[in-house]
């Protein structure tokens, strides 16, 4: 986890990249879904960096208290972002403490992490798609106390 978090003061900023952040450094990181309606469409399309496909703000709402109860101190580090047109992506960092079980693997207390490359597409102000491609396999190799493959 040596790679540095994105500089903000150091990046054009827009209405759309300031909602990807408040994404994940207020909601995601505080675990606080009250903000979910103002972020997105209620129908909005969601793939998740560990693999789920859901629609909508009451399985978006379950996925976070998944992930959030399976990992303590749950965080997320923007590490670049950019923007085109009517879409936000990134690379970010997701990380917390291994406390339920999660991919089959029991809890071990360890701090584990993956990156993630997210693919959020507006509709107006308000996210209607977000795709995310996330490193699986390198974090189920830190649940097992594994180096992950390169």
């Amino acid at each position: 986890m040596d790679e540095s978090l994105l500089n903000f003061s150091e990046v054009a900023w827009s209405r759309q990249k300031e909602i990807v952040r408040i994404f994940y450094k207020e909601m995601w990181d505080h675990a606080d879904t009250a903000s979910v309606p103002q972020i997105f469409h209620p129908e909005f399309t969601f793939r998740g960096s560990l693999g789920p496909q859901l629609v909508g703000y009451q399985q978006f709402i379950g996925y976070v208290e998944f992930v959030t109860a399976a990992l303590g101190q749950y965080t997320s580090d923007i590490l670049a972002i950019g923007e085109e047109g009517n879409q936000v992506f990134g690379k970010l960092r997701f990380h917390g403490y291994h406390r339920r079980e999660l991919f089959g693997v029991k809890p071990t207390g360890r701090h584990v992490w993956w990156y993630g490359a997210p693919i959020f597409t507006f509709h107006g102000d308000r996210v209607r798609d977000l795709w995310v491609l996330g490193d699986i396999h390198g974090l189920i190799a830190r649940l097992k106390g594994e180096a992950p493959s390169v």
